[in-house]
Order: C-alpha cells, then sequence, then structure tokens
C-alpha cells in the first residue's frame, strides 16, 4: 500500500514520502492510497490541527481547492473553479439538502473539526457510484467506535480541547466508546463558541459563531458484515454572516441513519443504507447585527427541509476486478417563509411546498486493459421536482402580491431524465503513474434557482449582493470534463501534477432579468427595486468553461528537514460573452518547511496569493490585490496519550483580503459597507489532545 503522509497545522500542510519521512500518527493527517490513489485520497483528520472551526478551510488546502468564507460556519468548498451544490459534498456519505436559502448550512457545515474523523476527496471527478455531481466530490467521515478484539467490552476515547485569539473562540469534544468483536457503543459530542473576528484594522462585527453537536451510535457484527445505526444532532445558535443580508439564529438538525455492509459470498458484497436529515432553521437581520432604521424593514425569515435517502449496491467479483450495480433515491422537502416580527400580518412564503425526488441507478466496472486499470461507470436518473403556491399575508404589498399570483397561475411541476459517464485510467510504471479521466456529468437546478418567484437577496450561497429571481424553464447543467496527470515518487521527491479542461453547457448563473437592465418596467424590477437594487438579475443558462492546473509535492532536502507545498490555477469564463465567472479563486500558492523528529515538529510555512483581475461584470464583483502570509506551526507528544500543538496565523500581522470572502452587509462594523471582508489578524491557535483507557 502507498502512502502519502499530509502534515496538516493550521499554519502549513506539508506533503512528504514515507520513504524519507517518519509520519507521527499523532499529528499527521495521513492520505491512504491502495491501489487506486490515483483516484480518491482519504484525509484521517481526527489528528490534524485546524485553528478555524469550518472543516471546509481543511479540504480548502488541498491542490486545486480553496474556501468560499460565508462566516465562520458557512465556508463552502470550490474545487477548480467549481462551488456550491456542484460539488458533491456529503458528511458520513448521506446527501441532504440545505435548510437555507442562502447556503448558510453547506454540507461540511455539519461536520467539526474536532469530530471529523477523515475526509475523502475524490481526485477531479467523482465516481458515478457516489451520485449525481458535476465537479468532484468530498465526504466528511465523522469519529465513531470500532470493533475491539475479545468477548470483553474494552472502553476508548478521544478528547480534544483547543482556543484561537484571533476571536477569542474554544472548542471542546471527542468520541468515548465501548467495543468488544461483536457490539460497538460510542456517543460523540462538541461544543465550539467564539466573537467577533480580528484584523489589524479592528474587528468584523456579526462573525461571531456558536456550535453544539451531540449523538449517539451502535454496531453489531452480522455473519461477514457490519449493521449500523446513528443519531445525531446540531445546534447551531446565533452566528454571523456578513456577506449576507441575514445571520444566523439557529439551525437544529436531526440526522438519523441504517447502514449494512458484508459479505454476502467470495465475489459478492453488498451495501445497503437509508437514511433521514432534518434541518429547521431561522435567520434574521437585526438580532446579531445594527437592524433597519425602519421596523417595516425588519426580517426574519424561517426554513426547513428534509431529506429522506436510501441506497443499495452490489458489488460481483474482487475490490480490484469487480462489476457494481447500484441503485439509490433522494427525497426533499423544503420551505421558506418570511416574516416581519413586528408585525403579524406581514409574512410570504418566498420557497412554498417544495417538493422534489431523484431515483437513479448505475453500473460501474473495474477492469484492466493490459497495463492500463480502468474504473468506467454510468448512472441515469430521473428527477421530479414541484412547488406550492404562494401564501401571503394582508400586510404584504402589491407588488409582491402581483408576483405571486402570476408564479400560482404558471406550470410548477417539472422533471427530467439525466446521464453521467464517468471514465478513469491509470498506469502502474513504478515510481511513475500516469492517469486520465474523462467524463460527461450534469446537475439539474436548485429550488432556489427554479422557483424563487419573489426578487430577493437569496442567491444560494453566492453572496455576490445582487438581487436574484428564479426561472422556470432552466436547462441542466452539462459537463464535458477532461483530466491528464501524473504521480511521481521515489526516495526523496515525489509530485503529483494535473491538467484539466471542463466545457459547461446551459451553466446557472445570474444574468439580467431583461433586455433593458437599469429600466424598470416590469413588476419583477418593481419589486426589487424596492429592496434596493433596480438591475436584478434572474438565474439564467449561459455557456462556460473552466481550465487550469494543480500540483502538490515534496521534497527530502536532508535527515528531517522537509521541503513541501501545493500550486493552484484555474481560468473560469463564459463562453457565450467576453465575461469571467464569478468568484474564482486567484493563482496561489503555499510553500512548508519543516524539521520533523519522532515526537516533535517545527515549521514555517509561506502562502502566496496573486491578484484577481479576472472578475465577473455581470455579478459586479471587485478585483482583489495579492498578498504574502507567513505561519509558524509546532507540535510535541507529551506522553505516548497526550500531544500539544500550538500555531500562529498571519505572523506578521498584515492587512489583506481573500478574494473568496464576499463582501461585507453589516452596518457599524469596522469594515465598510460594500467592501471586501479581511482576512484575519495575526492568531495564535493552541490545542490538547488526549486518547486513552
Amino acid at each position: 500500500m502507498n502512502r502519502i503522509i499530509l502534515t496538516a497545522f493550521t499554519a502549513n500542510i506539508a506533503l512528504a514520502s514515507p520513504a524519507f519521512a517518519e509520519a507521527d500518527p499523532l499529528t499527521d493527517i495521513i492520505v491512504t492510497g491502495q491501489r487506486d490513489a490515483v483516484t480518491t485520497d482519504e484525509i484521517e483528520s481526527d489528528k490534524e490541527i485546524v485553528s478555524t472551526p469550518d472543516a471546509a478551510s481543511l479540504v480548502a488546502r488541498a491542490p486545486g481547492a480553496a474556501l468560499i468564507d460565508n462566516g465562520g460556519l458557512s465556508g463552502q468548498v470550490q474545487y477548480r473553479g467549481l462551488f456550491g451544490d456542484r460539488i458533491l459534498v456529503r458528511v458520513n456519505g448521506q446527501r441532504f439538502s440545505s435548510g437555507g436559502p442562502n447556503l448558510m448550512d453547506p454540507p461540511l457545515h455539519y461536520a467539526p473539526m474536532a469530530l471529523v474523523d477523515r475526509i475523502e476527496i475524490d481526485r477531479g471527478i467523482s465516481p458515478v457510484r457516489k451520485g449525481p455531481g458535476l465537479g468532484g466530490g468530498v465526504n466528511a467521515i465523522l469519529k465513531q467506535a470500532q470493533f475491539s478484539e475479545g468477548t470483553a467490552m474494552q472502553p476508548q476515547a478521544d478528547l480534544t480541547a483547543g482556543y484561537r485569539s484571533g476571536d477569542n473562540s474554544y472548542l471542546l469534544g471527542g468520541l468515548v466508546s465501548l467495543s468488544n468483536e461483536r457490539v460497538k457503543l460510542g456517543v460523540i459530542a462538541s461544543y465550539e463558541k467564539g466573537d467577533d473576528l480580528q484584523f489589524p484594522g479592528g474587528t468584523i462585527a456579526a462573525s461571531s459563531f456558536e456550535r453544539l453537536n451531540y449523538g449517539a451510535h451502535a454496531g453489531l457484527k452480522v455473519g461477514d458484515g457490519s449493521l449500523t445505526l446513528s443519531y445525531r444532532r446540531q445546534e447551531t445558535d446565533p452566528t454571523g454572516n456578513p456577506p449576507f443580508p441575514m445571520d444566523i439564529q439557529y439551525f437544529n438538525t436531526d440526522f438519523l441513519s441504517l447502514a449494512y455492509e458484508g459479505k454476502l459470498s467470495d465475489n459478492l458484497y453488498l451495501e445497503v443504507d437509508a437514511g433521514h436529515v432534518a434541518v429547521r432553521h431561522l435567520m434574521d437581520n437585526f438580532s446579531l447585527r445594527q437592524g433597519p432604521a425602519s421596523p417595516m424593514n425588519l426580517r426574519a425569515t424561517f426554513a426547513d427541509a428534509d431529506t429522506i435517502t436510501a441506497a443499495t449496491a452490489l458489488r460481483i467479483g474482487t475490490p480490484d476486478r469487480h462489476v457494481r450495480l447500484g441503485a439509490d433515491v433522494e427525497v426533499m422537502d423544503k420551505d421558506v417563509r418570511i416574516t416581519n416580527p413586528m408585525n403579524a400580518d406581514f409574512f410570504l412564503t418566498s420557497l412554498n411546498n417544495i417538493s422534489g425526488s431523484r431515483i437513479g441507478g448505475f453500473v460501474e466496472s473495474r477492469l484492466a486493459l493490459g497495463q492500463i486499470e480502468a474504473e468506467i461507470g454510468t448512472r441515469i436518473d430521473h428527477h421530479r421536482m414541484q412547488a406550492g403556491a404562494p401564501f401571503l399575508g394582508s400586510a404584504v404589498p402589491m407588488g409582491p402580491r402581483i408576483l405571486a399570483i402570476g408564479f400560482a397561475a404558471s406550470d410548477r411541476n417539472w422533471s427530467d431524465d439525466t446521464i453521467d459517464v464517468a471514465a478513469r485510467f491509470w498506469s502502474d510504471m513504478g515510481s511513475f503513474k500516469p492517469r486520465l479521466s474523462l467524463a460527461y456529468k450534469t446537475r439539474v437546478a436548485n429550488a432556489v434557482e427554479r422557483f424563487s418567484w419573489l426578487p430577493t437577496g437569496a442567491s444560494g450561497g453566492l453572496a455576490d449582493g445582487n438581487i436574484y429571481v428564479g426561472d422556470l424553464n432552466l436547462r441542466n447543467e452539462k459537463a464535458w470534463i477532461a483530466e491528464i496527470g501524473f504521480d511521481y515518487q521515489d526516495s526523496r521527491f515525489y509530485a503529483r501534477p494535473t491538467l484539466f479542461y471542463r466545457r459547461v453547457d446551459d451553466f446557472i448563473q445570474g444574468v439580467p432579468y431583461d433586455d433593458t437592465p437599469g429600466v424598470i418596467n416590469s413588476p419583477v424590477e418593481m419589486v426589487a427595486n424596492m429592496n434596493g437594487d433596480p438591475t436584478p438579475l434572474r438565474f439564467g443558462n449561459v455557456d462556460a468553461e473552466l481550465y487550469g492546473a494543480d500540483l502538490d509535492f515534496g521534497w527530502n532536502i536532508s535527515g528531517p528537514l522537509h521541503l513541501d507545498g501545493t500550486a493552484s490555477y484555474v481560468r473560469a469564463k463564459r463562453r457565450d460573452i467576453d465575461d469571467n465567472l464569478y468568484r474564482i479563486a486567484p493563482p496561489n500558492a503555499r510553500v512548508a518547511l519543516s524539521w520533523q523528529e519522532q515526537t516533535w515538529h517545527l515549521g514555517a510555512e509561506l502562502q502566496a496569493f496573486a491578484d484577481q483581475n479576472k472578475i465577473s461584470a455581470t455579478n459586479d464583483e471587485q478585483p482583489s490585490n495579492g498578498y504574502l502570509l507567513a505561519g509558524l506551526f509546532g507540535h510535541v507528544e507529551l506522553t505516548p496519550s497526550v500531544t500539544f500543538d500550538a500555531s500562529v496565523e498571519n505572523l506578521f500581522d498584515k492587512n489583506y483580503t481573500e478574494h473568496l470572502t464576499g463582501y461585507n452587509r453589516v452596518s457599524g462594523s469596522d469594515v465598510p459597507l460594500g467592501a471586501r471582508l479581511p482576512g484575519a489578524g495575526r492568531s495564535a491557535f493552541v490545542r490538547l489532545r488526549w486518547t486513552g483507557f
């Protein structure tokens, strides 16, 4: 088995080959690649140290990835220019719908770092067996009890405590379990709380956060397989989202899952799972931030989302040579209700009784073509979605009423079929492994893009400050994808460069509402103007392309001295007009120099980000300047079961802005309204971890 060590600290991500580096299992994230390492990286992250509470910030340090920072607990993963629901992001393998129309709870919102066991990252494209998804795939696996040897029940514990100075935040969390060779029982819990984030020029108002997570799970060996039942609840309390017009007041979310996997015979392996996720959400524009001057403009929005999933797959053959057949189903219900807490007669359902379903099946084969290994699969999905007629209170003005009447009279039922195909090829030529991926991938419009009849700032997490309205006639996105690269590794050096190209037809993004932007000559523009935007955008189909390159590498300079790094570049633009796609990461690189001994590590890292001038005029995007950051990190094993980690981010307290952070929407902050949000100032992080029993 090949192994690549990915040492990730708050200020460092270092990669090194085991042929020339000794990995400390208490501080290293281990990317374990078996024979399909060219297709998937598996990051065992329970030993890593990342100062931010958002698991997306860890994934963002991988080559080709970036962080869409919409608040302390609302980060989205961008991968090779794609983000939002174009990336197949799951938690414990579960797909589920966000509770918020602005994606304040992207999937990794439900993966607190103290509870993450490992993160699986599909390199480039996601295989069809994991479901539809236009870009790559990310799956955060939470910590859980493991079966042990013998019949006696054995206790285990994995507990963590940490503190960060930049926002005066702390975290507590971990796993306690009992298990033997046939039964396992586990309890997980975590709590995090932080104040407003500091930057060299002051404080970012409404950037505090609070999150509680707890749950239990049980497993039972059944023949040559295992059955696992788990329940988890997350309570996100008041948490700021400066790029949005509202902040989180709560997300109360329940996860329930039941799964079985096991060997039916020497050449038959069965996987079955079912799950339910229920999200209850409230956001408002006055609790954490300075509210509107007029009580008429106070808003509190309630949103619910329920997702039921079930899947089964049968593998016929061995892990290296097989055919896999499977089917899956996903059923979703969603509601969004806007209210004024000072006026009980003001309410309207911007998304009412949205129901959707997807039923899919796939066939996938792992085979050899001479010296070439291959994984080839295809899937077909049938999608259905419909929306109920809006409900409005008596205090709602005439403009929205006219739009609601028109939407109620429209055809609000939609259905279609999609086909995805993915093929990966690679060859093991010793230290050199060439690889090629080809795919045709699709994505259907989400509820916000299709059914938003009311012009609001809900944009599915774009956070560009524009007012949006949906389009019932949106076509499915269709992407042609090609990637080529190689993995090279010898006794002192490794590198994994990749070139990629994605041609996307009918890419869904905001376009001018009509042919006369700025001329208010429609009910939609009249309502949007009342809400502060005379030039609203409509979700529409355009043509796009994304291409670029990324790389990670490591070099053993001498003995315990290592140089490691990553580099990423993506170009994303429209093909139908001369414009760029919105919110694309600038070219960037990270280089770390570290000294690694058996029980301690010390190192420093430089992060370089270029200017980003390839911006979207359609989305009124602002350019950003490049910057260079330095950081320090260290680790020591105090005892075999106790470790201590420390780091310093932004060592020289540089005032900088990240291109992907969005724009400030909070009055009374040290950040001007409409200005891009700054990065954190100098911040120290410490963490203590205990594993025992």
